[in-house]
Parts: structure tokens; C-alpha cells; sequence
């Protein structure tokens, strides 16, 4: 109970301390992402330093992370993109990811964070068949009726 105590906190702590270096700043941060990520960087270095770290909490908060980023990026995929084949592709990637951070496999979050990068930007990629618009097809059309 301590640990998810202690994790609350953080998050609160450092989400307030986002948002107020965001209104000064004036930066575009989301203090709760930056709350949560922030408690799950500091919990890995705890970790990695032997201090002992509740993996079921890493791993709640990391989780959190992967649907967040996903979330964010689906809001920005191009409107010919799926919504659904995002998710569907990039979740569990991003949920190895956090595994592999959670359970100290780090070749298995190296790798999916690999993937994941690929997949985010095959998905923001913009469409290059888009460039001529409706205006080249309804001149195709047209060239087409006077052929023959």
C-alpha cells in the first residue's frame, strides 16, 4: 500500500510541477502524462539502482504510457489512415515494450520500441497519390469523355 502511496504522489507531484512549468514556459505539455511517465522513469532508475520497486505498479503505469502515446498519435494520423489498425498494431507493441521495461528485458523493449517507431511512422507518413486532387481526376474525366 506504501508503494502505490508513493506512486500517487509522484504523480501528482509531477504533473503539478508539468503544468506549472508548462504555464510559465508556455510549452504544450500534458502534465498527467508527464506525471506518469516521469513516476515510471524515476521507478526504473530506483530499480536499477536495487532499490526495490513494486512491478505490478511499473508495469499499471507503463501500460498507462502505451495507451496514452497511442491515443496521441492516433489523434494525429491522416484521415486516410485506420483509427482501428493503429490500435490494433501498435497496442500490443507497445505493451511488450512496457513488459520488457517492467521485467528488465531490455533487447525485448529495445526491439518493440524499434517497431514501434516503424509503425508510427508508416502511419503518419503522408500520402504522396493525394498530391493532384479532385481537380486532376475531373480533368481526367473530362479527357477521357472527348477520347472517343
Amino acid at each position: 500500500m506504501t508503494s502505490l502511496l508513493i506512486a500517487i504522489a509522484s504523480m501528482f507531484s509531477l504533473a503539478l510541477l508539468a503544468w506549472f512549468a508548462g504555464r510559465v514556459l508556455r510549452l504544450s505539455v500534458c502534465p498527467v502524462c508527464a506525471g506518469v511517465t516521469g513516476t515510471w522513469l524515476w521507478m526504473i532508475g530506483a530499480r536499477l539502482g536495487g532499490y526495490a520497486i513494486d512491478s505490478t505498479i511499473l508495469a499499471m503505469l507503463l501500460g498507462a504510457s502505451a495507451v496514452g502515446i497511442a491515443q496521441w498519435i492516433e489523434n494525429r494520423l491522416p484521415q486516410a489512415r485506420s483509427p482501428l489498425l493503429w490500435k490494433a498494431l501498435s497496442l500490443p507493441v507497445g505493451f511488450a515494450a512496457a513488459y520488457g521495461l517492467a521485467a528488465e528485458h531490455w533487447k525485448l523493449a529495445a526491439a518493440a520500441g524499434v517497431v514501434l517507431a516503424l509503425l508510427t511512422a508508416l502511419f503518419l507518413r503522408k500520402q504522396s497519390a493525394d498530391t493532384g486532387g479532385s481537380a486532376t481526376v475531373a480533368e481526367l474525366e473530362e479527357r477521357m469523355k472527348k477520347c472517343c
